[in-house]
């Protein structure tokens, strides 16, 4: 079965972006001075105008997006074999 192209785009937008994991630091909950940002293997993403909860979610973003193409995938391969 062919995977939607949405699935293909989003592979091909993981693996251009830097690479993860990427771990959101909150100034008062995970840090006590400094601002809050992303950490990421390339350097620190620092967001403007972003909630808490933003920022948690496009940290989290780079693995779970990685984690729903492997499964979509492996969905797939269960209905091709039957």
């Amino acid at each position: 079965m062919k995977l939607p192209n949405w699935i293909e785009e989003a592979e091909n937008r993981v693996n251009s972006a830097t690479e993860g994991p990427w771990i959101s630091f909150v100034e008062g909950r995970d840090h006590l001075s400094g601002s809050s940002f992303i950490r990421t293997s390339g350097g620190d993403i620092e967001l403007t105008g972003a909630t808490i909860e933003d920022q948690d979610f496009i940290a989290h973003a780079r693995q779970d997006v990685v984690a729903l193409i492997e499964e979509v995938r492996r969905l797939n391969s269960l209905l091709d074999e039957k």
